[in-house]
């Protein structure tokens, strides 16, 4: 069967080619042209980011996983996990792995796609993937002190200005009060060190590279685990109508995915080269990332709770019809 085809500051240099883009919202290439599948194989198209936790996708392919489970998976690389959105519903893509929040806000706003599976999660607890940094000298020590400061995010209107929404509240601040500017993950800490922003949301590497220098840097906190504890930071989705057409596939999916996921936790050198490959991240720097944590296994639970603090925050009108989104 076939279906339509469509650690070191070293370490910063080299991912920002790949980190930047992340929710970028820019359009997605062209989806891929049509090849045979393996004998006995379903051919499927699956859209990814050039990010670390996407490189698992890869990783199910090289290691024959997909192929173990009936399916020929080729990847479409997209430029941001929003641009991937009309691709899946549409069903030039079958599958995609991108943020809930996008998946969720789509919905809100008529777009027929399902939550397919997990994928990653924020960690709930310790050194989590992503926290909000400051300037040492600048005291900020409280999520409340950040009521008319200025905050970097990579994209507004997305997890990191959502959760960090939610801390200012939860703290007793104002949270229409912290004014947030699109500033692009690799060029984040160089915009704080000019006093352009009084705070920076950034994901690996570039946290560990702020954490290194203590005497410069201060870690406020982890807005993951303050709005939501063990967030689901990147999900699998589909279009509606494949869900309802080939609810098997579907279900072949999330078996093969879960799988993958499982793998590459148990392989963590086997999938550093892969993501090294992937992303043109030094082999040695990719060992060392710190990642989230990778499961094709979902609590719909977080989804709802994400849905209820989308709308709790105002990033949608009308939360959608979780029942219809999340599939069983």
């Amino acid at each position: 069967m076939s279906r339509t085809r469509i650690v070191s500051l070293a370490a910063v240099a080299a991912a920002s080619l790949f980190l930047t883009a992340c929710n970028a919202g820019s359009p997605a290439g062209e989806p891929g042209t049509d090849e045979p599948a393996g004998e006995g194989l379903t051919a499927i198209t699956v859209g990814v980011l050039t990010i670390a936790p996407a490189a698992a996708v890869q990783y199910g392919i090289d290691q024959g996983i997909f192929e173990e489970h009936g399916l020929d998976v080729s990847t479409h690389i997209a430029q941001g996990g929003a641009a991937m959105l009309p691709s899946v519903s549409t069903g030039q893509i079958d599958f995609g792995v991108g943020n809930p929040l996008s998946v969720l806000v789509a919905a809100s706003q008529g777009v027929d796609v399902r939550v397919a599976s997990g994928y990653s999660f924020s960690l709930a607890e310790g050194d989590d993937i992503n926290a909000v940094v400051t300037r040492a000298e600048d005291g900020i020590e409280t999520w409340s002190d950040l009521e008319g400061k200025r905050v970097s995010v990579n994209a507004v209107n997305t997890q990191g200005d959502l959760t960090i929404r939610e801390s200012v509240e939860t703290d007793g601040g104002d949270p229409d009060a912290v004014q947030f500017i699109e500033i692009a993950f690799p060029d984040a800490l160089a915009q704080l060190d000019a006093g352009n922003v009084d705070g920076v949301w950034i994901p690996e590497p570039f946290l560990s590279a702020a954490m290194a220098e203590p005497e410069k840097y201060a870690v406020l906190g982890h807005p993951n685990q303050n709005a939501l504890p063990g967030m689901p930071t990147m999900v699998t989705f589909t279009s509606g109508t494949l869900a309802e057409e080939d609810p098997d596939l579907v279900q072949t999916w999330r078996e093969a995915i879960t799988a993958v996921l499982a793998a590459t936790e148990e392989d963590r050198e086997g999938f550093a080269r892969t993501i090294s490959e992937f992303t043109s991240m030094p082999e040695a720097a990719a060992m060392d990332l710190r990642l989230e944590r990778l499961s094709g296994e979902l609590d719909p639970q977080l989804i709802r709770d994400l849905a209820d603090l989308a709308e709790k925050q105002g990033f949608v009108q009308n939360s959608p019809d979780l029942d219809t989104v999340i599939l069983d």
